[in-house]
């Protein structure tokens, strides 16, 4: 019994953990690197096709993101994740998919013009459709036996509707062994979801530590700081533009316009217009709307069994098409704009952006994480000039971010949440953090617990019940730089990935009858044939 890491290993990105339980293969998380890279993420030791299960944490993209490449490299195994997850990657991984076409188009008709190679995307509409199938919705609290040695339970992790920390207990040899992978943790009091559970057991627990580092003051009523960020920046004419995640933080931010207009924060202004720019984040607050009962925090419950929906309010507007979001920016009163991405990397926040960030009278109001090397960690660093589609743009607009806001535990969360083990595991394992931060949390939680706690770094391998490390990961950092783009050539590799998915389900099918494996291996043949120059 093997635990490998992969991605999120001394970064906060790229979540990807690969578990090996006898002859079966298992990742938790298959995740998007998003921003810059420091380390060089060790490739998957296995092929696609033979990885049999994917545990799904949640679905944001640097937790979910590459489900459809793995798709494409020829993955049919079954993916387990909580039926508000479910739903979630069902709209985020087909919209990460038109993406990642969208942006191959627009660098190729760049490309053709300059002469230059061509690029594909990541992966189509198409494997994001296809790796769609293989997902099995899972409540919460329940032990689910994916097969004989190997049972799962997801309990809420506060992070996300749908977010989880999950259970796992494999048997190899006799002996089980219960692993606990926290996913990300919520930081508790939320507006709308639940607080994380605590989990009482485990032999192993891998555990994020985002803002390890970090001790948040109480935090301020986020309404109120809402409303004198409107107040001022309504009162130079400008716009309050909000880059914020599709799902989670967008439906937070309605929540506290929401607060602000009922209880009439504003009175200068309370007809003010809010757009949510982004057919994502429309899609996503109607499955809020339909996992109210499994995943809202009674307070939330509250108020809807009040008959007051806790996310919609007078004013409030979607834009989906193209036209809709364009016309945004010619409105003439101000309005607030809340658009994706929340890192600014790609989406119609660029657009809103590049009209409003060359104007004194705005504000640029940043509600989330910033990974380093992003757009956003740009802004929020002080840049004063920034290229968004290739056109330097002056940043003359405030840039403000709104403390305390965060989907993610800080320290002293972090480690009640550690703490509450009542048995404490042979090993800590911490990930998906800073380079620095992984370590000092790492450390912390020694000092605190009593037992081994490491900073893993991709490709590092431990025998779970020996509990030794076997292999090291790369420790050497790399210069920060964006992944290269893949050329079109490289559509081979999809080639290669095809014919090792078809020799597992040749092994699969030892033992059937010579008549069928006859039929098979002449269907074979038939293809070489056709394809051998």
């Amino acid at each position: 019994m093997k635990l490998e890491f992969i991605g999120a290993a001394h970064e906060v990105t790229g979540s990807c953990h690969h578990l090996t339980l006898g002859e079966k293969h298992i990742l938790v998380d298959c995740g998007m690197e998003q921003g810059a890279d420091l380390y060089e993420n060790q490739e998957l030791s296995v092929n696609a096709a033979e990885v049999d299960y994917v545990l799904v944490t949640h679905a944001h993209i640097d937790h979910s993101g590459l489900l459809p490449l793995l798709y494409s490299r020829g993955f049919r195994g079954r993916i387990y994740a909580t039926k508000a997850t479910c739903e979630l990657c069902n709209i985020m991984l087909k919209d990460s998919a038109h993406i990642q076409e969208f942006e191959a188009e627009w660098k190729n008709r760049k490309a053709r013009r300059a002469g230059k190679s061509q690029v594909e995307p990541m992966y189509t509409m198409e494997d994001a459709q296809g790796v769609l199938e293989y997902f099995i919705p899972c409540p919460y609290d329940s032990v689910i036996e994916v097969e004989d040695g190997l049972k799962v339970r997801f309990v809420d992790a506060g992070h996300l509707l749908g977010s989880s920390s999950i259970e796992v207990w494999g048997q190899e040899n006799g002996e089980e062994v219960k692993l606990v992978f926290s996913g990300d943790i919520g930081n508790g009091n939320r507006p709308l979801v639940k607080d994380p559970t605590y989990l009482k057991d485990a032999d192993y627990v891998v555990m994020e530590s985002t803002y390890g580092n970090k001790i948040r003051e109480t935090p301020p009523d986020y309404a109120v700081a809402l409303a004198q960020v409107l107040k001022e920046t309504f009162a130079k004419g400008g716009n309050v533009v909000i880059p914020a995640f599709s799902v989670g933080r967008t439906q937070e931010m309605l929540y506290f316009l929401r607060k602000i207009k009922s209880e009439h924060m504003l009175p200068e202004y309370e007809n003010f217009i809010t757009y949510i720019d982004s057919p994502l984040a429309v899609e996503a607050t109607n499955i809020f709307h339909k996992n109210v009962s499994e995943c809202f925090r009674p307070s939330a419950m509250e108020l809807i069994n009040r008959g007051i929906n806790p996310i919609q309010f007078p004013g409030l507007r979607t834009s989906v098409t193209s036209d809709e979001s364009k016309a945004i920016n010619f409105e003439k009163e101000p309005v607030v704009i809340i658009s994706a991405s929340g890192m600014c990397e790609a989406g119609r926040i660029r657009h809103h952006l590049k009209h409003n960030l060359w104007r004194p009278e705005s504000t640029i109001v940043f509600v989330g994480f910033q990974v380093p090397g992003t757009l956003g960690a740009h802004l929020l660093g002080g840049d004063k000039e920034v290229k968004i589609f290739g056109e330097a743009i002056e940043v003359r607009a405030r840039i403000e971010r709104l403390p305390g806001i965060s989907g993610h535990a800080d320290r002293d969360h972090l480690l009640r949440w550690i703490e509450a083990f009542e048995k404490k595991p042979r090993r800590v394992f911490v990930v998906h953090g800073e380079d620095k931060v992984t370590e000092e949390f790492a450390a912390l939680v020694t000092e605190r617990l009593g037992v081994p706690a490491v900073a893993p770094y991709s490709g590092e391998t431990y025998d779970l019940l020996a509990d030794v490390c076997v292999k090291e990961g790369n420790q050497e950092p790399r210069p920060i730089r964006r992944k290269q783009e893949r050329t079109v050539s490289t559509v081979f590799t999809r080639l290669l990935a095809a014919g090792e998915r078809l020799l597992r389900v040749i092994r699969k099918n030892e033992g059937v009858a010579n008549k069928d494996l006859a039929k098979f291996a002449d269907q074979i043949n038939s293809l070489c044939d056709k394809w051998d120059r």
